[in-house]
């Protein structure tokens, strides 16, 4: 078949394994080429959306079902327009967070003290940039009986990766409310669940954050 590539090739001018053009392919992120025999052949309209998807899944960090909207080809302009600009969003937010880990990581970075634990300022920051802030009890031992309490999770608790989460009621599957107003927030049918009810609300949140590591 001229005019055509093998599946290698074709995976070796993005620098990808063939394994990810197959699986690509699977998720829906790219069409099934034409085979010549019983082996995959890509012409150059394979070729170019291979390097779509490559932009999509690798330079904008897209999850598979989400590029699949834009690399398809036959999604309307306003439903591809719109996932990206949920991908921007996420992105948007991902950056707070870690401008904002960057940010303490550096303000560490003064504390002279051999053992951070014991540092005369560590109850102060603690009070500042942990749950423990929200409870007004002096001593730690104290406080964390406290934070117990009845045994259930209370909000802002951190999960395992330390996190922070919200409590839900049982049998609740629904995502916490806005970090940002409180308000209720709209499940939406793909991606991750929301966090902000609107860009409005995510903007002010981070700008309180920067705000406060001044």
């Amino acid at each position: 078949m001229r005019g055509a590539v093998s599946i290698g090739e074709a995976a070796a001018l993005y620098g990808l394994a063939p394994s990810t053009v197959r699986w690509w392919e699977q998720q829906g992120v790219l069409n099934t080429p034409a085979r010549y025999g019983v082996k995959r052949r890509y012409g150059d309209p394979d070729l170019r959306r291979i390097g779509v998807a490559y932009l999509c899944c690798v330079v904008g960090t897209m999850p598979l079902d989400q590029a699949a909207i834009v690399t398809s080809g036959t999604s309307p302009h306003s439903a591809w327009q719109g996932t990206v600009g949920a991908q921007i969003t996420q992105l948007e937010e991902r950056i707070g967070e870690l401008e904002a880990a960057r940010d303490y990581l550096c303000h560490l970075l003064s504390c002279t003290d051999d053992d951070m634990a014991e540092c005369p300022v560590l109850e102060a920051e603690l009070r500042a940039r942990t749950p423990r802030g929200r409870i007004a009890v002096a001593d730690l031992v104290s406080a964390a009986r406290a934070a117990r309490g009845g045994g259930q999770r209370r909000e802002g608790a951190a999960d395992r990766d330390g996190k922070a989460s919200v409590e839900r009621p049982p049998g609740d599957e629904s995502p916490g409310g806005c970090l940002g107003c409180g308000g209720p927030l709209t499940r939406g049918s793909r991606g991750r669940p929301r966090t902000y009810c609107s860009r409005a609300c995510r903007q002010r949140a981070y700008r309180i954050r920067r705000s406060g590591r001044a």
